[in-house]
C-alpha cells in the first residue's frame, strides 16, 4: 500500500492539498507557507516580545505568561520552533505556548534563532543556548522558578531540543527539570527505513526535503563523517545524564526509526522516556489538521506531559 493510502483517512484531506516545500526551487516560497495568520489572543495568556543577547548580536524571544499572576515564581519552558533548520518563525506557535501556559501554569520563552543556509551550524544551537542562559539568569526579573526548567521543540526544533540537551548537560548547566524534542530531526545520515519511505512531493516533509535541509544546515560540514552530536545529536556517543524526555511521533513520519532508536537509547543510557507513536500519520500531522481526533490526542498528551513534568 501507498504512502497515501496509509493515512488516516480524517488527515489525507489536508494532504491531498499540500502543495509540499520547495527548499531549493524557492526557499521564501516555502518560508511564507509557515507564517500563519495572527491568533485570536487569550485572555488568560500576556505575550511580550523582546529583543536580547544573542549569541551574534540582538535576537527576538517571544515570552508567555499567565495574565493573572501572584507573587509565586512559576515553572519555565524554553520552546524551540520547527522547519528544518530552514524555515519558522515564533510566531506560528503562539497558540501552542498559549496551551502550555495554561496547563501548565508556567512562563514560556519562544526563541527566534537564526535560519540556514543564511546562517549554519552552529548559529541555530548558539542562539537556542544564549536564549536558554538568558532565560535563566533573568530568572528574578521574570519569576522562574530555576528548580523547573524545561526545553522542547518539534521537528528541526525537536532536533535543537535534543542538540542542546546534550550541550547543557556538558557545559554542566544550566540545570534541566524535563525535555521534550516532538518528532525530531536528529540525523543527517538519512539511512533508516522510514528516511527512504517517505517520498511523495506532497508529504510534509520527505526525502528530498530532507536531504536539502540538512546540506544548507552543515553547510561545509555537510559531507564530513565526523560531526559534532550538537549539529547532529544520533552521532552523539552516549545519551547518559540527560534529562527524562518525551517524544511522539507519526509512523508515517520521515524521522520514525531515527526517534525509535533516540528512545531506544535514552532508555538503555538510563534516561526515563516517554514515547507515544500514532498510526496512519505523517509529519506534523497534528499542526496541519489539528481537529482530527488523532491530532487532538497526540496534541493534549505531550501538553499534559510538560504540565506534569513542570508541577511534580
Amino acid at each position: 500500500m501507498d504512502f497515501q493510502n496509509r493515512v488516516l483517512p480524517e488527515l489525507r484531506q489536508a494532504l491531498e492539498q499540500f502543495p509540499g516545500f520547495q527548499l531549493e526551487e524557492n526557499l521564501e516560497a516555502s518560508r511564507a507557507m509557515l507564517r500563519n495568520p495572527p491568533i485570536e489572543k487569550s485572555e488568560h495568556v500576556n505575550t511580550t516580545s523582546r529583543m536580547i543577547q544573542g549569541a551574534v548580536g540582538e535576537m527576538l524571544v517571544k515570552i508567555y505568561e499567565p495574565s493573572q499572576r501572584t507573587g509565586n515564581k512559576l515553572p519555565a519552558m524554553l520552546w524551540i520552533h520547527g522547519g528544518g533548520y530552514v524555515l519558522g518563525h515564533p510566531d506560528m506557535d503562539d497558540a501552542l505556548c498559549e496551551r502550555f501556559v495554561q496547563a501548565a501554569n508556567c512562563v514560556v520563552v519562544s526563541v527566534d534563532y537564526r535560519l540556514a543556509p543564511e546562517h549554519p551550524y552552529p548559529a541555530a544551537i548558539n542562539d537556542c543556548y544564549a536564549a536558554l542562559l538568558w532565560m535563566t539568569d533573568e530568572a528574578e526579573e521574570l519569576g522562574i522558578d530555576l528548580a523547573r526548567v524545561a526545553i522542547a521543540g518539534a521537528s528541526g526544533g525537536g532536533g535543537l531540543t535534543a542538540a542542546l540537551a546534550l550541550l547543557v548537560r556538558d557545559k554542566g548547566g544550566p540545570d534541566l527539570i524535563f525535555q521534550m524534542p516532538l518528532y525530531p530531526m536528529l540525523d543527517n545520515r538519512n539511512r533508516t527505513a522510514s528516511s527512504h519511505e517517505i517520498l511523495a512531493d506532497n508529504a510534509t516533509w520527505n526525502r528530498t526535503n530532507n536531504l536539502m535541509a540538512w546540506g544548507m544546515y552543515l553547510g561545509e560540514d555537510a559531507s564530513k563523517n565526523e560531526l559534532s552530536p550538537y549539529a547532529v545529536p544520533a552521532r552523539a556517543e552516549s545519551l547518559a545524564g540527560l534529562p527524562p524526555t518525551f517524544t511522539c511521533i507519526g509512523q508515517l513520519d520521515l524521522f520514525r526509526d531515527e526517534t525509535i532508536e533516540y528512545v531506544t537509547r535514552l532508555a538503555e543510557a538510563g534516561v526515563d522516556v516517554e514515547f507515544q507513536l500514532y498510526p496512519g500519520s505523517y509529519h506534523c500531522f497534528e499542526v496541519f489538521v489539528p481537529q482530527a481526533e488523532v491530532s487532538k490526542r497526540a496534541s493534549q498528551s505531550y501538553v499534559d506531559a510538560m504540565a506534569r513534568a513542570l508541577n511534580p
